[in-house]
């Protein structure tokens, strides 16, 4: 066991690396300069060439490229991600204000996600009836199929501008993060229900189900009781996968329904060529894509024990 942590463990600080090598170099191949572009978003400002010098000699960047590159990386590793080249504060600070709003939109459309996924898929995994599960089968491919940002202005159109029912942007509380989750949550769901409802089929097959109608139980009591914890690996897995593109979904999603989050975030610090804090928001979401994957790894073989590993029992002697 400990030797598994310790190589989860480096498989993640090899992520978390890669991601902020990666993020750096595609930012700093970039043409623009980032002070140049703070200095150009003030219009009819006077600009002293020396200011914006002393600037780029303040954030380091008028060092070589590989210097930059280390100095970011030595301190990322102790926990300091640097300041905004646009607003001066701490990108810590600045994920640290946006992150609430995120994160109650994130949660929202996962648990809504697995839930509604995971009905759908049990729902055509029950029943006998060859229509409605072919009806019920449908859906998933469906809702994966549609792009995210057609889907929110789809939800705007009809529940906000039509039905007036919620806010159309920049709403808080339950009216102003059910449109964002559930936009969020289609493709999510749709993936968990037909990863499940696979899983669930092939496990409907397996001998104990038979054991277990020769004994007396339902239907029912079989798929909640057997089938459904046998098949639940695999639909788990997807959903820790899962959460990184819920998190770059949030992008689109908030742009879109005009909510302050990461996802706004990150825009406006790619325009702005804001590169310790895109560093920063990259790092922030490659770790929690690990740290989800690694409690997924914790929880599957409390859901699955086969994937445990036994010790071979001995073969009896043989004369």
């Amino acid at each position: 066991m400990a030797r598994y942590m310790t190589f989860r463990v480096l498989q993640a600080a090899g992520v978390l690396w890669a991601a902020f090598t990666v993020t750096f170099a595609v930012l700093y191949l970039l043409p623009a300069d980032p002070v140049q572009l703070a200095v150009d978003a003030s219009p009819g400002t006077p600009v002293d060439a020396a200011a914006v010098a002393e600037l780029q000699a303040r954030y380091g960047l008028d060092r070589p490229v590989w210097e930059q590159y280390w100095t970011a990386l030595t301190h990322a590793v102790q926990g300091d991600l640097g300041y905004s080249l646009t607003t001066g504060q701490t990108v810590t600070a600045a994920i640290a204000e946006a992150l609430p709003s995120t994160l109650a939109l994130a949660g929202s459309a996962l648990a809504a996600a697995v839930v509604f996924g995971a009905a759908l898929a049990l729902a055509a995994a029950y029943t006998e009836r060859r229509w409605l599960r072919g009806l019920l089968t449908a859906l998933p491919p469906v809702g994966a199929s549609m792009p995210t940002f057609w889907v929110g202005l789809l939800l705007l159109q009809v529940f906000s501008f039509q039905l007036r029912l919620v806010p159309a942007f920049g709403g808080t509380g339950f009216a102003g993060t059910v449109l964002p989750a559930v936009t969020l949550a289609i493709p999510v769901g749709a993936v968990v229900a037909q990863v499940l409802y696979s899983s669930l089929v092939t496990t409907w097959q397996q001998p104990f189900v038979e054991i277990a109608f020769a004994k007396g139980a339902s239907r029912a009591w079989v798929q909640q009781r057997h089938v459904l914890r046998a098949a639940a690996g695999p639909a788990l897995a997807v959903a820790g996968i899962w959460v990184g593109t819920v998190l770059a979904g949030s992008v689109i999603v908030e742009t879109v329904f005009a909510r302050a989050g990461i996802g706004r975030l990150t825009q406006t610090s790619v325009l702005n060529q804001d590169i310790p804090v895109v560093q920063g928001i990259v790092l922030f979401g490659a770790a929690a894509y690990v740290l989800v994957n690694l409690l997924v790894d914790l929880v599957y073989p409390l859901v699955d024990p086969r994937v445990v590993d036994h010790p071979r029992r001995k073969e009896p002697v043989r004369a």
